[in-house]
C-alpha cells in the first residue's frame, strides 16, 4: 500500500471515529467521607427510568460496591449494587432484583438499569447487551425529595457511610431518563452517541457536589461521529 493510501485511511478513520472530552470522577481510596451529590433536573417521582453509568473499578472478592444511590428521609429509593457475590442488583424501599453478569472490572464497562412500573419489567444493560428481563415492583413509584450520591451508601438521609461499601474507581457519564429507553438507543451510547441527553440527569450538564476527596479528570471518550 502506498503512503498516500495509508494516509488518507488514517484521516478517515480519524474522522469518523472522533472524540468528545468528558469529565471523570476519581475514587481513589476506601473511605467513609468521599462523595459527589448530583442535583436531579426534575423531581424525581418516577414510574420508570434508565439510568446509564460508565464504570470501572479494581475492587474484587467478596465485598459489596455501591454505585448509584438515592435516598428520601426513610428509605433507600434506588440504590444499584455489585453485591458480594459479584452479581449486580438495585433495590426500590425493600428487597433487590438480582442479575447475574459479567463482573466489573479494570476496564471501563458501560452500564445501563432500566425499570418500568407498569409491567414491572426490569433489565440491566452491560456494553449493549442486555439481560433478561425480571418482574420487580410492579405499580410501584420512586419518591421524590431525596438526595443522589455517587460513592457512598446513605443509611440515613445524608450519612452513616461505610468505608467496607464505598466505590472505588473511576464512574462517568451518568445520565438518567423518566423512560425507558429502546434496546438501540442504548446499544448505540454504548458506541458513543451523545442524544439522547438525560432529562433527569444530564452528565454535560448536571450540577455535581464534590464532598472529600474526589478527583475530577478529563477523559476522551470516542464517538462515531464527533464534530471536528
Amino acid at each position: 500500500m502506498s503512503p498516500a493510501v495509508t494516509l488518507f485511511l488514517m484521516v478517515v478513520s480519524t474522522a469518523l471515529a472522533g472524540s468528545v472530552p468528558i469529565k471523570t470522577l476519581v475514587f481513589s481510596t476506601a473511605t467513609n467521607t468521599n462523595y459527589i451529590e448530583m442535583i436531579p433536573q426534575r423531581p424525581m417521582n418516577l414510574t420508570a427510568f434508565t439510568l446509564c453509568m460508565r464504570v470501572a473499578t479494581e475492587l474484587s472478592g467478596r465485598r459489596e460496591v455501591i454505585l448509584f444511590a438515592y435516598r428520601t428521609g426513610s428509605y433507600d429509593e434506588l440504590n444499584v449494587w455489585r453485591e458480594l457475590d459479584g452479581r449486580l442488583s438495585f433495590y426500590m424501599v425493600g428487597d433487590p432484583v438480582l442479575f447475574k453478569a459479567p463482573k466489573l472490572g479494570a476496564l471501563q464497562t458501560h452500564l445501563c438499569v432500566t425499570w418500568d412500573s407498569t409491567s414491572g419489567l426490569a433489565a440491566f444493560f452491560l456494553d449493549g447487551k442486555r439481560s433478561l428481563s425480571k418482574i420487580y415492583r410492579k405499580g410501584h413509584t420512586v419518591s421524590p425529595g431525596g438526595r443522589v450520591i455517587l460513592g457512598q451508601d446513605p443509611d440515613f438521609y445524608l450519612g452513616d457511610f461505610d468505608k467496607h461499601q464505598n466505590f472505588v474507581g473511576e464512574i462517568c457519564d451518568v445520565n438518567m431518563w423518566d423512560v425507558v429507553l429502546a434496546d438501540s438507543v442504548i446499544q448505540g451510547m454504548f458506541a458513543g452517541e451523545r442524544e439522547p441527553r438525560g432529562n433527569v440527569f444530564d452528565w454535560e450538564s448536571t450540577e455535581l457536589r464534590i464532598n472529600g476527596d474526589v478527583e475530577v479528570a478529563t477523559r476522551e471518550l470516542y464517538t462515531p461521529e464527533a464534530d471536528v
